[in-house]
Order: C-alpha cells, then structure tokens, then sequence
C-alpha cells in the first residue's frame, strides 16, 4: 500500500513533457532579443559619438561655418570676434585671432575687416602680437581696411590691439581707454604673525623669490618691478602713438590708466566716430553681408592647453604677471 501510494504522489508532480524544452526556448529568445536592444542602443549612440566627431572636423576645416556658400561671390565685411580676456590659455589669444585675421585677408571677397571688440584687456604679449600682425597686413594690402567696432568696453590690452586698426567706432557709452599696465598680489606677512606661522624660505639667486606674498617687501626689488611696469607701459604709449599718430589729443592724464566713455574718447581722439558694426560694414566699407571668420578653439588644444596651462597657473598665484587690464 504505501508503495502504491509513494507511485502515485511521484506521479502526481511529474512535469509536462518537453517543459524544459519551452523553458530554454523562451530564454534563448529573451537572450535574443536583450542582445538586439544592446546592438539597437550600441549603434543609436556611436552614430550620435561619430556625428559628433563629424562636427568637429567641420569646425576644425571650415573656420567660416556661419558662412552663406551660396553667394560667396559677393563681396562680404570679415568680422573677427576680440570678445573676453586676452591670454595665451582663453578664447581671445594672439594665435587665433591672427589666423582669423589670415584667413579673411586671403578670402578675395573681403572687402573689410572689422574687429568686434569687446574685451577688458589681458596680456600685454598677446596684445602686441596682434597689433603687430594688423600693421603688418595693412603694410602688405593697404587697400583692404581695417576698423575696431567697440560694443561695451575695449581697455588696456583690447585697445592696444584697437590702436593698429584704421579707425576706431564706438558707441556714445561705450568704455575705452585704460592705456596703463598693472601688476598685483597680496602679501601674508602680518596674517602669519598672528597665527604663529614660521615662513622657511631657501633659494639659490638673491631674487629668486622676489615678491614673495609671504615674505617682507623688499625696496629693492619693487623699485625693479616698478621699472620694468614702466617700460610695459611705455611700449604700449608707442603702440598707441603709433597707431592713432595726430588725432590723439594728449593730456596729462591720457595714458594714465584712466577710462573714458565713447563720446569723451571721441573728443580725446582716441576713438574716430559713433557707429554699430551693422553700419561699419554697409556705410563705411559698403560690403553690407558680414561674415564672422572668428576660428573656434579645437577640443584637443582646449584641453593640452589646460594641462599645458597648470604650472604657469600655480606660479601665478603666487606672483601675477604684468597685465593690460
């Protein structure tokens, strides 16, 4: 009896035949399909990584994105941003604008160029760059005019640049001006007094840690950093005599860092007149379409330069470099 029994309890909870058979077949096919989705999105997200690369690429090669291919024929005002902070490591650097500035000069189109100026100053090296870059152009294509359009504010190292162009327009409030050259830091001297702090300083040069924020002044070496401002500064007055020559209306306060509206720049001499880049481009040069030849900084040399840049910046904040700003 419990035989039977056992026999029939067994085979009350045998499986339907072939279920592992269903069982494998729906796992396969959900394996299947789970391994297509994958494949689907795997292809959905490197075609969006290769558009991506494809834009890039279009960037890099064609500088003149915003460019209206279908009447490049006709004569256009090339227009070069000088939009932010001038430094070898920002947007606005002496190699990009001079390559923009190349680039429209070899486009027979150009009738014009104009720099849209917008910009507090920066690096009084990456200045001079491009005002010696203008001069040279206007040297080898003295037909092709070259004319600063001033938006909100073109100081120190913006005017610097500014200063090669033909003419300067500006609009009644605009700022410009700052003809002067700086240098800061801060000194720690006393803060670590207070706070029991021992500064151990070892160098091998009597002025290798010259302006040590931490350290005392010495008179020394200030009056040599004053000396060297100096001739910063003298350098960047020639650059502005240069450029502007007998419309300057010099005064005893004209190069001395102070900024000025664009209606007193005006009478000052250090601006020509009262206009927008629109007008520039219709009235003055008489080529209405604007094309911006502004080259856009590459991925890989925004990111090399951030690397590049990370010495220099430890340094400078420690000791600021001079500056046009």
């Amino acid at each position: 009896m419990e035989t039977q029994q056992d026999n029939k309890t067994q085979t009350e909870y045998v499986p339907p035949l072939g279920w592992e058979r269903e069982v494998i077949e729906k796992l396969a096919f959900a394996a299947i399909n789970e391994q297509k989705r994958t494949r689907r999105w795997g292809i959905f997200f490197k075609g969006l990584l290769f558009l991506y690369l494809i834009g890039l690429a279009w960037l890099a090669v064609y500088p003149k994105i915003k460019a209206d291919f279908g009447t490049v024929s006709e004569g256009h005002t090339a227009v070069i941003n000088v939009v932010g902070m001038i430094a070898e490591d920002k947007q606005a650097n002496a190699a990009d604008i001079i390559e923009s500035l190349r680039d429209a000069v070899k486009d027979t189109n150009t009738k014009g160029i104009i720099l849209h100026a917008n910009s507090p100053g920066g690096s009084p090296v990456q200045s001079a760059y491009v005002y010696e870059e203008i001069r040279k152009i206007k040297k080898e294509h003295p037909k092709l005019p070259i004319y600063a359009v001033v938006s909100d504010v073109c100081a120190s190292g913006c005017y610097y640049i500014a200063a090669a162009a033909d003419k300067i327009f500006v609009n009644q409030a605009s700022l410009v001006g700052s003809i002067g050259v700086l240098m800061d830091g801060f000194g720690f001297v006393d803060t670590m007094q207070k706070m029991g702090v021992e500064r151990r300083l070892l160098t091998a040069g009597a002025h290798k840690a010259m302006l040590d924020p931490f350290s005392p002044p010495k008179e020394d070496e200030t009056r040599y950093m004053q000396g060297l401002l100096e001739q910063v500064h003298q350098q960047f007055i020639n650059a502005v005599k240069t450029g502007r020559g007998e419309r300057l209306k010099e005064t005893p306060e004209l190069f001395s860092g102070l900024v000025w509206t664009g209606e007193a720049g005006v009478k000052l001499g250090i601006a020509d007149d009262f206009a927008s880049e629109e007008t520039v481009a219709k009235e003055v040069i008489g080529a209405e379409k604007r094309l911006n030849f502004t080259r856009q900084e590459r991925l890989i040399d925004r990111i090399a330069g951030k690397l590049g840049a990370a010495f220099g910046q430890a340094i400078g904040s420690v000791v600021q470099m001079p500056a046009l700003r």
